[in-house]
């Protein structure tokens, strides 16, 4: 099973990478004039000094303006002349660097503090980005700071690690979809799904960081066309597809019958049939079909996937193909059977969770046109169901997505109508896929690609994370 690959290392700064938070925890005590004690660490740790200067205002009278200062000023003495770098925390920046894997700083502290930790640290050098209380809208715990930091970079949260050391700023991590170290300080931060927890960086390693990211689900839609009996050695071809493709789960259309057994077997992978036209195959283990096994040459079937800890139910649908809405007069006249279709799916299916439904639906997106509200993928929307493709390229007009047709030319509409929908899971990557440059119909038995469909692929982070770039 794949991992997601990792694609940059972000640090909070207080805490983590140098021993601050006693530093801050004694400015604090200076500026309120009294000890702090076990009921302040909510207020005081992990939070930007504006927020403690406000607590601290609304405790004392004084204004938030004038103590956050003092605060500012408190703190940069103490750091300038007591700023201790963590255990492991240089040598992790070390072998990252060695490694070439980009590091951000993601601090709540303002940039003039940040500089400073910086420079004591061997200067801003060491880390690709810098994202500090300074540049905004909302830090800790909004997520804002860290999916900041990966916009910078160019990279997903879900294949990064954010090390963080306070509640505050694993919550900020964890809301913007990263995998999470917690080295906690002063106060103890509790395992949890997507976060482990060490008592601190000495014997942190990129290995280590890299075995803490989410598995990858790779999910691929493909009608393929009279069972591709329409290309000479279609069955090779189709397998060269796959594998090129290094997809994990695939959703089939116009099996018929055979193509699911066929090309799992030849794969070593396991496949579920229904009926003489769907088809599941998966490098993962099924553990049950879902649905009517002998469901019609249009509906829908389904399987259950153990991927890893955790299932996932995958479900292909083929909807009816006549009346096709930009042919007729009336477009949408004909979609009732094709929405009703829809429904008795959605029904089948229910509440599960995590859930992909993929198919040829012959039905174009409510969410490419403006002017037409089309009904099957609006009816899958309100069942909760997100548009992979849509959501990882929401500009339809800039990435049309169009699957039908890479062989049937103009005059044949160009559409978007094969879907990989899902509930519960969280969207990397989604895109069309059509091999090699196929010849348009009739002349098509020698295409490399041997379907009149492009394919779809979304690639979904098994992990918890909630975030997008």
């Amino acid at each position: 099973m794949t991992r997601l690959p990792l694609q940059a290392v972000l640090f909070d700064m207080d805490g983590t990478l140098v021993d601050t938070e006693r530093l801050w925890w004694e400015a604090v005590e200076q500026v309120a004039g009294r000890p702090l004690t076990e009921a302040d660490r909510p207020q005081v740790l992990g939070r930007p000094v504006e927020y403690t200067a406000a607590w601290l205002a609304a405790a004392t009278g004084t204004p938030a303006a004038g103590l956050a200062a003092d605060l500012h000023q408190e703190f940069a003495d103490r750091v300038r002349t007591g700023v201790v770098p963590r255990p492991g925390a240089l040598e992790l920046l070390d072998a990252l660097a060695h490694e070439r894997v980009p590091t951000a700083l993601v601090t709540a502290s303002p940039r003039s503090v940040a500089d400073t930790v910086l420079e004591a640290l061997g200067g801003a050098s060491r880390f690709a980005v810098s994202v500090t209380a300074d540049d905004t809208e909302h830090t800790k715990p909004a997520p804002d700071p860290y999916l900041a930091a990966c916009r910078a970079l160019g990279v997903h949260p879900a294949s990064c690690v954010a090390v963080e050391d306070t509640e505050t700023g694993v919550a900020s991590a964890e809301a913007a979809g990263c995998a999470v170290l917690a080295v906690p300080s002063l106060a103890p931060i509790d395992p949890a799904p997507g976060r482990t927890v060490l008592p601190g960086l000495e014997g942190v390693t990129p290995a280590r960081l890299r075995a803490l990211l989410p598995h990858r689900l790779r999910v691929m839609t493909w009608n393929l066309w009279y069972g591709g009996t329409k290309v000479h050695d279609h069955r090779a071809k189709q397998l060269k597809v796959i594998t090129e493709a290094d997809v994990d789960v695939v959703g089939l259309q116009e099996t018929y019958g055979t193509a699911a057994h066929e090309l799992a077997e030849a794969l070593g992978w396991h496949h579920h049939s229904a009926g003489s036209n769907l088809g599941v195959i998966s490098r993962f283990p099924i553990t049950a079909p879902l649905g009517d096994p002998d469901v019609g040459f249009y509906g829908a079937a389904g399987a259950r996937i153990a991927v890893k800890d955790q299932e996932v139910d995958v479900w292909t649908a083929h909807l009816d193909y006549e009346q096709y809405g930009p042919y007729a007069s009336e477009p949408l006249a004909h979609e009732e059977v094709r929405l009703g279709q829809m429904r008795d799916t959605l029904r089948r299916i229910g509440g599960a969770t995590p859930v992909v439904l993929v198919g040829d639906f012959n039905s174009p997106s409510h969410l490419d046109s403006p002017d037409v509200a089309w009904p099957v993928t609006k009816a899958a929307a309100e069942a909760g169901f997100g548009d992979s493709f849509r959501e990882a390229r929401p500009d339809a007009v800039r990435d049309p997505g169009h699957t039908w047709s890479p062989v049937h030319a103009h005059p044949e509409p160009q559409d978007r109508i094969d879907f990989v929908l899902h509930r519960g899971l969280a969207v990397l990557d989604s895109r069309t896929y059509v091999s090699g440059t196929p010849r348009t119909w009739p002349d098509v038995e020698d295409n490399d690609w041997p379907s009149d469909h492009a394919a779809v692929i979304t690639t979904f982070s098994l992990g918890s994370g909630r975030g997008t770039v």
